[in-house]
């Protein structure tokens, strides 16, 4: 169970300020929100088993190094969480276009497809990873931080714009980034 708590925990605070959600906003103001929906949880569902299926693989590895290794994961998150929280680039969008009428399963293709590939390498990833080596319970920590993606998606597809101009995403990236660092910290102190 803690597995679980924590990987939601991490995958949460991290996704929430991410590109997945932002992107999950974008979709939403193009399509449909259930097909957007759907498309979203759809491609969470997928990396989650592949980021999974890695820190499972790291398991097999002697302590010393999956703590190396888990400490790297943590890093390179930490890493890229600092430079998007703190770069200067202004995500502020000119206009809304308006919702496009397509086909169900053709907003939730395109959905699934953009944040499909928005996943790869990213910190929630990572993180996932990394939990799964840490834990040892990869059941536990994918579900948990498949839902912390749903959590996030739902909130992105139901609160839309609005939620974006509020949120101080800049500060929450930079929080989870030294977040991340302290993991990091902790994971390569534990392999020495």
């Amino acid at each position: 169970m803690l597995a679980l708590v924590t990987a939601f925990a991490v995958v949460f605070v991290v996704e929430l300020p991410d590109k997945t959600m932002v992107a999950t906003l974008v979709l939403t103001t193009r399509y449909r929100a259930l097909p957007v929906f759907v498309g979203v949880v759809a491609a969470f569902a997928v990396q989650s088993v592949v980021a999974v299926a890695f820190g499972s693989a790291l398991t097999l590895l002697p302590d010393r190094v999956v703590s190396l290794v888990v400490g790297l994961l943590f890093a390179v998150g930490a890493f890229l969480l600092l430079r998007e929280g703190f770069s200067s680039e202004s995500t502020s969008d000119a206009g809304t276009p308006e919702v496009a009428q397509v086909p169900f399963w053709r907003a939730a293709l395109a959905s699934f497809g953009v944040l499909f590939a928005a996943e790869w390498g990213d910190a929630s990833q990572l993180a996932t990873a990394g939990i799964t080596a840490r834990y040892g319970a990869p059941l536990a920590v994918g579900v948990g931080a498949w839902l912390a993606l749903v959590a996030v998606a739902g909130i992105a597809v139901l609160v839309g714009r609005k939620l974006a101009g509020r949120l101080p995403t800049h500060w929450i990236q930079r929080v989870a980034g030294f977040l991340f660092a302290g993991f990091a910290a902790v994971a390569l102190w534990q392999a020495v």
